[in-house]
């Protein structure tokens, strides 16, 4: 059901921090949440300027100046069923009367739900100010603060709830930018070592700091240069004009860096102002007040990859430390001098501190953090159901960023592909798989047959005389040592997966392709029975499968019976009462054995098969599924019989979702159990943020997916498992879809297609 919410905050056009936060989290929650969530704006006018002309999303305005204004809006409020839940932007300028007292007397009127998120929680409160924000506390459904100090001052000196207090970071863009010295040209920067600053000028923004710094910086980097990226902040403007500016710019001529210091005198769009950010080497925060709570601009320039150099304020206390920037005192040029010297004949620490950087901020991408506010919205309406993100576009670029001439490499240094440790079979077969159900789900595409071409290619050339294969091959295309030190049985038999998936997709291959897979697939039958592995058995037993949809023939339904005899007699002697399992521990890529069970059934029509997979697959489910995310076994320490594992090991990987929810497909195709598409809704899930760390696990900026998720992150790099399997993943929802629609004819509804959440 869709959620009416009303944002009360400063929005632009008005020039503020604020405006600027609350239009980033509602696109956000557009871009994630459309057709979940209607948003409408009240926009809180400034003082003495009533707002001009409403436009949506604006729908409502108030002057929260004029008491009886809010009074008023309180009222309307209360008036409009259509309203679900309303939330408040909080600042003490924001509002008028006496630490923005009026708020007050709008929230008291209010009767329905509300929130109030905190941008500014003084540690040291006068009794006026405690009052008030321990009332609002008091009145308000949720309050949110941005830092971890914020939230402990709102528990311990305002006395708010714990219960109450939802952290929820500052969201954060990230801007991705290849050729930055192309960049810089582009803004006249050619061949500049660029320190930057951005935000609304005023006195306390300390920029005099900055400028006495570069005084002794351009001797030693003549070509160092400043960028002041800004305008006055109209408050400041409308007060006292450009004094400031006109200070700072008497500042650098007396210092004579007319040369070496910038002013950008103009409010940036969203996309100039990430551009000066990618292009920034070193970013200084010189801000004057110890009590700031929280800065967009700080941690736009962390994610944006800046090193940074900061006074201790408040947030870049709780986020800066050695590994991605320095922290100096107060008005301390003398500190940024020396910080700022070492970062500038330092490359490779600057590139080592832009990259901690973007990692620490990767958790607070605005998808991050609509989530975390749909999750809060959904618990204050008390909503049941987890409302998930919209699904992505199956993009292929980050595929095809993995793949160069000779296949896919198998690892990723965040979405850079990793040369040095070469390919994998294993990659390339599960590549294989991945990019034949693009075509035969999305769309034929010369482009995805060119990677099916390399992919099959690549199987051909580690095949060995004797129709096996070897794994492992370095950069230069040699096989590697790996292959003679370990047991290759599984990438043997998912190999057979992948030849036999591909045939089964023939109608949508090219004669020569089918030829080629042919030519790879029938030597495995003189080899198949051999395996001993259950998961490289349940591997070949599904390429057996697939490749009975091009041609069925005795030879290979009695190989695939003598597979699943073989795997029926490993369940036989490991499954107990409480054990339903075919091996004495749960490893990885578990889903595909019972998965294999089933089709073994569907083709034999033996009842046992079939109790077996289903058992199995229940038993499996009850380890790794909670009542409302799936939590997937750990790598780290894997499920042993009698020794369940710790529950917050982290070491989940993306492999064991996609394997489970073939898995589940499988058995929906068979069965019409429609429990079996539920588990796979919420299996998927677990890539959009229905995870223990409420993260995306997909890579909404390079459509690729994180190896995985730790016990407190995310792991930033991408690679290939990870990301063709989400590939996967995100295909076989293209198939929930279908499977919804069909269940809804049958059932006499309106037959229309059904979005994710159902």
């Amino acid at each position: 059901m869709t959620k009416n919410l009303l944002f009360v905050s400063s929005f632009p056009p008005r020039e503020c921090g604020i405006a600027t936060f609350a239009q980033d989290l509602i696109n956000a929650l557009d871009k994630s949440f459309a057709g979940k969530l209607n948003i409408e704006i009240c926009a809180l006018e400034e003082s003495g300027k009533p707002w001009a002309d409403k436009q949506s999303p604006v729908t409502y305005t108030v002057n929260p100046f004029d008491i009886d204004s809010c009074i008023a809006f309180a009222q309307q409020v209360n008036d409009n069923p259509k309203i679900d839940l309303l939330c408040f932007e909080h600042e003490f300028g924001l509002y008028g009367g006496e630490y923005g007292h009026n708020l007050l007397a709008m929230l008291s009127l209010l009767d329905k739900p509300f929130i109030v998120r905190f941008h500014t929680v003084l540690p040291f409160p006068d009794q006026k100010c405690l009052k008030v924000v321990s009332l609002i506390g008091a009145l308000a459904t949720k309050v949110t603060a941005m830092t971890r100090s914020s939230v402990n001052l709102l528990r311990d000196v305002y006395q708010v709830p714990a219960g109450k207090i939802v952290h929820i970071p500052h969201g954060t863009h990230a801007h991705i930018i290849d050729d930055v010295n192309a960049l810089k040209k582009q803004y006249d920067l050619e061949d500049k070592m660029v320190l930057s600053t951005f935000g609304l000028l005023s006195e306390n923004k300390g920029l005099e700091t900055g400028i006495r710094a570069m005084k002794e910086i351009v001797k030693t980097y003549p070509n160092a240069l400043y960028l002041i990226l800004g305008k006055t902040h109209p408050v400041i403007l409308t007060r006292e004009g450009e004094r400031y500016r006109e200070r700072l710019e008497e500042m650098v001529k007396e210092y004579h860096l007319e040369n070496n210091v910038r002013f950008v005198n103009t409010y940036l769009s969203l996309n100039t102002l990430l551009d000066y950010l990618s292009l920034t080497d070193i970013y200084l925060f010189t801000s004057k007040d110890p009590h700031q709570a929280v800065s967009g601009t700080f941690v736009y320039a962390m994610s944006a990859g800046c090193a940074v150099i900061s006074t201790a304020f408040v947030q870049a206390k709780e986020m800066l430390d050695d590994s991605c920037g320095c922290l100096i005192d107060f008005n301390n040029a003398e500190q940024l001098t020396d910080a700022a010297m070492n970062l500038l004949g330092n490359p490779e620490l600057r590139q080592r501190m832009s990259r901690n950087a973007i990692e620490k901020t990767r958790n607070s991408i605005w998808d991050n953090v609509a989530i975390a506010h749909m999750a809060m919205f959904s618990e204050v309406l008390d909503d049941n159901k987890v409302t998930m993100p919209n699904l992505p576009a199956p993009y292929l670029d980050h595929i095809d960023r993995l793949t160069d001439e000779l296949g896919m490499l198998q690892f990723a240094r965040h979405d850079v592909p990793d040369p040095s440790h070469g390919y994998t079979l294993d990659d390339n077969a599960r590549a294989l798989i991945a990019l034949c159900m693009y075509i035969t789900t999305i769309k034929p595409s010369t482009f995805a047959d060119s990677l099916i071409r390399k992919y099959i290619r690549f199987i051909a050339g580690c095949r060995k005389p004797s129709g096996r294969f070897l794994n492992y091959v370095d950069k230069d295309g040699n096989f590697t040592s790996q292959n003679e030190e370990v047991n290759l049985e599984d990438a043997n038999g998912r190999t057979v997966w992948a030849l036999g998936y591909a045939l089964s997709c023939h109608r949508v291959l090219s004669f020569d392709m089918i030829q080629e897979l042919l030519s790879l697939f029938r030597p495995c039958l003189r080899w198949i029975d051999s395996l001993s592995s259950p998961r490289a058995i349940a591997f070949a037993m599904k390429g057996l499968f697939y490749s009975m949809q091009y041609r069925k023939t005795d030879q290979v339904a009695d190989l695939l019976n003598k597979l699943a005899s073989g795997l029926q007699g490993h369940y036989t002697v490991e499954a107990d009462d409480n054990w339903k399992w075919f091996e004495s521990s749960l490893t990885y890529g578990n889903a595909v054995i019972p998965e294999a069970m089933m089709m073994a059934y569907q083709v034999t029509g033996i009842a046992t098969y079939r109790k077996t997979a289903e058992e199995s697959l229940a038993f499996l489910c009850s380890k790794t599924f909670t009542d409302s995310y799936m939590k997937v076994i750990s790598n780290k320490t894997w499920y042993h019989k009698n020794t369940p594992p710790a529950s917050d090991a982290g070491g989940e990987q993306s492999i064991e979702v996609a394997y489970t929810m073939l898995a589940l497909d499988t058995f929906y195709n068979i069965t019409k159990n429609h429990l079996y598409l539920e588990k796979m809704r919420v299996a998927f899930s677990w890539y959009l943020g229905n995870n223990h760390l409420k993260q995306l696990v997909y890579n909404p900026l390079t459509y690729g997916c994180y190896d995985g998720l730790e016990r407190n992150n995310v792991n930033q790099n991408q690679g290939a498992e990870s990301t063709v399997c989400y590939l996967i993943a995100r295909l076989l929802m293209e198939q929930w879809n279908k499977h919804k629609y069909v269940t809804t004819k049958k059932e006499n509804r309106e037959p229309v297609r059904i979005g994710f959440n159902g």
